[in-house]
């Protein structure tokens, strides 16, 4: 197991087969996790000796930012180049100034957020190394919880991605291989380091390249490891994953985590036939066991579960649509983000005229749900929803929707 995905109690087992001192995992652990270190000559409480040792374990063969590119209007998309060469993207999302909650993209219920109990540890700005008093601030200009501006993660879960939705980019070449949890934390740790003066990580979704529930495994281990109290102790309310409906995966995130993750799901039309055709999960899980899913899904008080819904230019986009997906979703504690196609190279589908989206949208509304559209961040550096990609990647051959 690769050391950055290494829980305490696993450290802990590794170093007692050196004989070392219990306390010697705490250490590490919190160095990689809590303090954002990955190079061991900077763990300075270790003994010379033990971290020949990490660095023997290969703990700076991670991950490294191989390019940034920054929009227009602050996002920034970080290319990251994996040890065995592969290449991912994570974007940094700003909230907007004078819209600071930005639920719609966060993908974050704040209607809770008087529920949520201070943690230490949930904030973090530009500049990560802390004391030895872990009481302290870490590292966040001003230091105090709420006066930064706040930042969304996106972060990838695989290379690639099997799904074939017509409309992403992610899955233009199909899947490449999954992502290990080592590789999902360290977009994480390198998207600390790419904040800029007065800026807080506050939310991470699950929502970059890749299905996450399709490589449950690095992924559960990966939110294990985010929401460790020795380490990044992120709330598990700031963290949401996003799934096209794998609803096996569905169930056990719910039941292993109590229903604390975020749960965000691509939904995209309501009825069998529109969504096979935009999204051919849906062959394997139907609407019908997908909204069954949904309503068993643990979630705790005032939460709800984000419903993505990318409109289509004529395929999608009508009225009568929209009411479909009002009866489709009625009784369920939702909250609903339209996405009007962003452009990607692979496709010629368009996004349909703003009237048509917001007349969409109003519909809902009407019926008594809240909708947000989502807002266009980063598209002028291709970093808006659904056309993060592989570099050079070839199309692979897919049918068109109908």
């Amino acid at each position: 197991m690769h050391p950055v995905a290494r829980l305490p109690e696993e450290w802990k087992e590794s170093l007692a087969a050196r004989g070392e001192r219990p306390f010697r995992a705490q250490q590490i652990f919190k160095w990689i996790h809590a303090r954002g270190v990955l190079e061991p000559e900077q763990m300075t409480d270790v003994p010379e000796a033990l971290r020949a040792w990490v660095r023997d374990e290969g703990i700076l063969s991670v991950a490294e930012t191989a390019q940034t590119h920054r929009s227009s209007d602050a996002t920034r998309k970080l290319l990251l180049r994996m040890a065995d060469g592969a290449t991912i993207e994570t974007v940094i999302i700003p909230a907007n100034k004078g819209n600071e909650q930005d639920a719609d993209l966060a993908g974050v219920d704040d209607d809770d957020e008087e529920d949520v109990e201070p943690r230490r540890h949930e904030i973090f700005g530009r500049g990560n190394v802390i004391s030895n008093d872990e009481t302290r601030n870490v590292g966040r200009p001003g230091g105090t919880k709420g006066q930064g501006a706040r930042v969304t993660q996106c972060i990838s879960t695989q290379v690639g991605c099997a799904m074939g939705c017509v409309f992403c980019a992610s899955g233009v070449a199909g899947l490449k291989r999954h992502l290990g949890a080592h590789e999902i934390v360290a977009q994480v740790i390198l998207g600390r380091r790419a904040l800029e003066s007065g800026e807080e990580l506050r939310n991470i979704v699950l929502m970059g390249m890749g299905e996450p529930l399709h490589n449950y495994e690095p992924v559960a281990r990966a939110l294990r490891l985010l929401t460790h109290p020795m380490g990044m102790n992120l709330s598990p309310r700031r963290i949401t994953v996003s799934t096209s409906g794998l609803v096996p995966e569905i169930e056990r995130l719910g039941r292993e985590f109590a229903g604390q993750i975020g749960l965000a799901v691509s939904l995209h039309a309501a009825d069998d036939a529109r969504r096979t055709a935009l999204m051919p999960v849906n062959r394997k899980y139907p609407i019908d066991e997908l909204m069954t899913a949904l309503r068993a899904y643990p979630l705790p008080r005032r939460r709800r579960i984000f419903i993505e819904y990318t409109l289509v230019a004529g395929k999608n986009d009508d009225l009568d649509e929209a009411r479909k997906v009002s009866r489709l979703l009625r009784g369920l504690p939702v909250k609903i983000n339209l996405i009007p196609m962003n452009p990607i190279e692979a496709s010629s589908l368009g996004t349909p005229p703003m009237e048509r989206v917001y007349a969409f949208q109003q519909l809902l509304i009407d019926d008594g749900y809240t909708c947000f559209v989502r807002k266009r961040r980063g598209d002028d550096v291709a970093a808006a929803c659904g056309q993060l990609a592989l570099i050079g990647a070839k199309p692979r051959l897919r049918p068109r929707p109908s």
